[in-house]
């Protein structure tokens, strides 16, 4: 029996997702126009045609604004839809750079903004951390139903965190050093160090 389909969002449900939509932008024009610090609560309300109590309602810190959206979910449908046989390092590569290719591609200036900020903001950087270590626990679970094993299984949680870090690190070093390197490759890249180990000799 076919599923039913997914009813369409409320109007209360579209407003709120409007209204996400248009803070995150404002949030993103002001921090290109004037830097990090001088995008305030205030002036992202503003921007936004919000109230400042608005914009903590959505995003109680600020730097959620920049690293959260709706790319969570995403990922972990697009994890438990790989091959049920595919190596789990496999799976995270293709699903986590196809996921970046597409932002790279659709919208390219705020991920190259985020990623600049993540390296110049320290406070950017340790919420990412914070994040990051959600989003792990979240293709965890994926990934333990896909090996038989349970969720809060140790080398379970050690591989997706060892795998996240890394691609968190190569964003890192691509932004650092100007993006002006393909990230996706760099991303293949770091995989392919995870999986096939340091050599003591550098490559040529």
């Amino acid at each position: 029996m076919a599923a039913e389909p997914t009813p369409p969002p409320s109007l209360r449900e579209r407003k709120k997702l409007r209204t996400r939509a248009a803070i995150r932008e404002a949030t993103y024009r002001l921090v290109a126009e004037q830097g990090y610090e001088a995008a305030t609560v205030e002036r992202i309300a503003a921007a936004a045609d919000v109230s400042p109590s608005t914009v903590v309602r959505y995003f109680p810190v600020k730097e959620d604004i920049l690293l959260t959206d709706e790319s969570d979910a995403v990922l972990d449908a697009r994890l438990r839809a790989r091959p049920a046989d595919e190596e789990p390092l496999e799976s995270l590569r293709a699903v986590v750079l196809d996921a970046v290719a597409t932002a790279l591609a659709d919208e390219p200036a705020e991920t190259r903004l985020r990623a600049r900020v993540m390296v110049e903001v320290p406070a950017v950087r340790a919420r990412l951390t914070e994040t990051a270590a959600e989003t792990a626990q979240l293709l965890a679970r994926a990934l333990a139903e896909r090996t038989g094993r349970d969720p809060d299984d140790l080398e379970v949680r050690v591989f997706t965190a060892a795998v996240l870090g890394a691609l968190r690190e190569a964003t890192v070093y691509w932004a650092e050093r100007g993006q002006s390197d393909d990230l996706v490759r760099l991303l293949d890249r770091t995989v392919d160090t995870l999986k096939g180990g340091l050599s003591l000799r550098a490559l040529p």
